[in-house]
């Protein structure tokens, strides 16, 4: 399959604080309209390098972005207390100063109705919530979407329900995704590239290629046996 332009090129990336090295050596592309997995353990800096991709944190090293390029951008955690006398309206509000014009078609892309614009943050289900900032992300239209772990307070039917919908939204808007997963199962099924960082980078490629058992135990340690099988699962 041929792939499209390069829309982000990293080059020997480093991210540190103080003398504290989070990321070091990191080097790939993303090309237009793929899924690119980001896999590690918890510590690993995955969501420093997406920090450090949105121009949030100083780096040594280089980052290009083709030009004119819109970023959206969903975190992993949003805490939100239950008595928030916050709107899921007023919070789009915040994005531009005033409703969104296309709020109606990205709720609808992510498909919530529009009653759900009266209720509170704080009364959400995970799942309804997690919908709340895909929209939020979505709105503007962007080229690429940056989603660390989407499905973190999501039940695992929803999760699914999620990905799928977000591989759908990546087809009809010629989206661009950059995915942080702990899920492999996540991974094989919907990226077609990963980047491995563990602290610096272990692997980069197309993910039969890259996620071979040896990297997976470098990545991860522990239960060889068990993402042995999962790799010849999926590869079959």
């Amino acid at each position: 399959m041929e792939q499209g332009e390069v829309v982000l090129e990293v080059k020997n990336l480093q991210v540190a604080f103080g003398n504290d090295v989070v990321l070091d050596k990191l080097s790939f592309a993303v090309h237009r309209g793929d899924i690119v997995a980001i896999l590690g353990p918890n510590g690993a800096g995955k969501t420093v390098l997406f920090r450090t991709l949105l121009g949030l944190l100083p780096y040594a090293g280089s980052i290009e972005w083709a030009k004119h390029i819109k970023l959206g951008y969903v975190p992993q955690r949003f805490g939100v207390e239950r008595d928030l006398p916050l709107t899921v309206e007023e919070f789009f509000s915040f994005k531009t100063g005033e409703r969104p014009r296309d709020l109606a078609k990205v709720l609808e892309d992510v498909e919530l109705k529009a009653d759900i614009l009266n209720k509170k943050l704080g009364v959400l289900s995970g799942g309804q919530l997690q919908r709340v900032l895909i929209a939020w992300a979505l709105v503007g239209s962007p080229d690429v979407l940056l989603i660390d772990e989407a499905t973190t307070s999501v039940d695992m039917p929803g999760a699914e329900e999620i990905y799928r919908m977000l591989e759908r939204l990546k087809k009809q808007h010629n989206l661009t995704i950059l995915l942080i997963s702990h899920d492999l199962n996540v991974v094989y099924r919907y990226a077609a590239h990963v980047v491995c960082v563990n602290r610096s980078q272990v692997c980069y490629g197309s993910i039969h290629d890259a996620l071979t058992p040896e990297v997976l135990q470098k990545v991860y340690g522990g239960e060889r046996g068990f993402y042995q099988h999962l790799h010849h699962e999926h590869q079959h």
